[in-house]
């Protein structure tokens, strides 16, 4: 995918997150994340068909938009339907779908991508489309959204009532972006080009840092039901501060490996407790907008991240090592700063405006 086209689906999820947000306000979670659902996956298929580069183009911008809106309606629906005592862990599994889908797709492109060709790579994203089947059949309403209350309640009325809150979580969701791409998207790079790895190496680091996630996701959502949001998001990214050394300028693939292992055990451990933060955090009338949106948007303006570290290592010649390092210190004490000031709503109860 050209960075074209990676830039356009990205600056569409924003809008998306919005759009499906606020149809799930108003309609109901389940029935627009059915259509979330359906339609991104629908257009994934449609782009391995593309005719040209442009309708390619669109097609992905497209996907942009419905892709914007499932983690937000997602989330909202899976924290609200769950007993407050759990969501720390669900967060957790929750966000650790993030590295599982990535470990998978690396096994998916591994096996199938010189059979079936990029065409086929995309006709194969049609299988979330099954999802809707099951959340048909098997996933209620959330009980914390009101039909009624729902009627007489505007979402954008709300968020702006809210703009001090949204202002904050857009900046905390900024840097938690940076955080997780500050420490994946040049890392192959990094791997290849100043270590000499061989892609066959970089694949099994890439596995390797990816059990790590899932279970630093797991394992930091949980404790931050026993322990708070806020305490355990700054526990970790502090943590991820003694692991840089390690993961940044280690010499072997052994220790380069064991390094990235632990340092995105803590970023996305801290990434484990952030679902159920903003969650929690929402205003009750428009909790299928606020998070989605403040994290797309805060995706967003993380976006430079992969151009910003290529920068720096240029100007140090070629030091990828110290432009990771660089980056990913620096974000892990802003987050620190901005969750010690920012406010806690652990086990707050969903739907208080329906009462």
């Amino acid at each position: 995918m050209s960075p074209l086209q990676s830039w356009l689906t990205l600056a569409m999820r924003p809008i998306g997150a919005f759009i499906f947000g606020r149809a799930a306000d108003r309609w109901g979670r389940r029935p627009t994340l059915m259509v979330n659902v359906f339609l991104y996956s629908i257009i994934e298929f449609a782009s391995g068909f593309s005719p040209s580069l442009t309708v390619l183009i669109g097609l992905r911008a497209l996907y942009g938009v419905a892709m914007g809106g499932e983690w937000g309606v997602g989330a909202s629906l899976t924290m609200e339907s769950i007993p407050p005592h759990a969501r720390g862990l669900v967060s957790g599994l929750l966000q650790s779908g993030y590295p599982t889908g990535y470990f998978l797709a690396s096994i998916v492109y591994g096996l199938l991508f010189p059979i079936i060709g990029w065409r086929g790579m995309f006709m194969v994203g049609v299988m979330p489309a099954l999802l809707v089947l099951y959340i048909r059949r098997n996933v209620p309403e959330s009980p914390s959204w009101n039909r009624a209350a729902a009627a007489k309640g505007d979402t954008l009325t709300i968020l702006k009532s809210h703009w001090r809150l949204g202002i904050y979580a857009i900046v905390l969701m900024t840097a938690f972006n940076f955080f997780s791409h500050g420490t994946q998207d040049i890392y192959p790079t990094f791997l290849q080009v100043q270590h000499g790895l061989s892609p066959r190496e970089v694949g099994l680091i890439a596995v390797i840092y990816n059990i790590g996630a899932i279970c630093g996701g797991l394992l930091f959502g949980s404790l931050s039901e026993r322990f708070g949001r806020r305490r355990i998001i700054i526990i970790a990214a502090l943590l991820s501060l003694s692991v840089v050394p390690l993961w940044a300028f280690s010499a072997s693939p052994v220790l380069l490996a064991l390094g990235a292992f632990l340092m995105q055990f803590m970023v996305q451990g801290a990434w484990g407790v952030v679902p159920v933060h903003l969650n929690e955090l929402s205003p009750d009338n428009a909790r299928g907008t606020f998070p989605g949106f403040v994290y797309q948007l805060g995706n967003l303006l993380a976006s430079v991240n992969a151009t910003l570290q290529a920068a720096i290592a240029a100007h140090y010649g070629g030091n990828y090592g110290l432009a990771l390092a660089v980056v990913a210190g620096t974000v892990a004490i802003i987050i620190a700063i901005l969750s010690a000031i920012g406010a806690e709503a652990k086990g707050v109860a969903f739907g208080r405006a329906r009462a």
